[in-house]
């Protein structure tokens, strides 16, 4: 089997809410865990209950892991919890996903040629998650 890197992202409260708007930029689904419905649920914090415990988020050649954490952590959108780079064979189609993970994000750098070939951009997206877009 080959090594294959799968991210795992930390939205600290916004789990479900991050999976709900990465599904709407680019399809695909994702399963979801709470910390009620784990063997864990009496060792976890008041309140905790709804918290998503573990998530795995699948697309057309995207997936990652997801979770609300532990302990509660703000996420600094101007510092960011992870990069992730994003290479698209489909110019238009990098370009509306770009567009759909800036709404309410920040554009690091506009898609622009790149002097390795091809073009590249950077946007950080609502969740504080930087994208590195490489298209054609």
């Amino acid at each position: 089997m080959a090594t294959q890197l799968v991210p795992y992202i930390f939205f600290y409260g916004r789990c479900e809410e991050a999976l709900e708007f990465y599904k709407g930029v680019f399809g695909g689904s994702y399963e979801m865990m709470r910390v009620k419905d784990t063997p864990m649920a009496s060792e976890m914090p008041p309140g905790a209950a709804n918290s998503v415990m573990h998530a795995s988020f699948t697309a057309d050649g995207i997936a990652f892991m997801a979770s609300d954490g532990r302990e509660v952590k703000t996420v600094d959108p101007d510092a960011g919890n992870i990069s992730i780079s994003l290479s698209l064979d489909e110019g238009p189609r990098g370009e509306t996903i770009f567009n759909a993970l800036a709404a309410g994000g920040k554009v690091g750098m506009p898609i622009d040629n790149a002097f390795w070939g091809g073009r590249f951009g950077m946007v950080t997206d609502k969740f504080g998650t930087e994208w590195m877009m490489v298209l054609p």
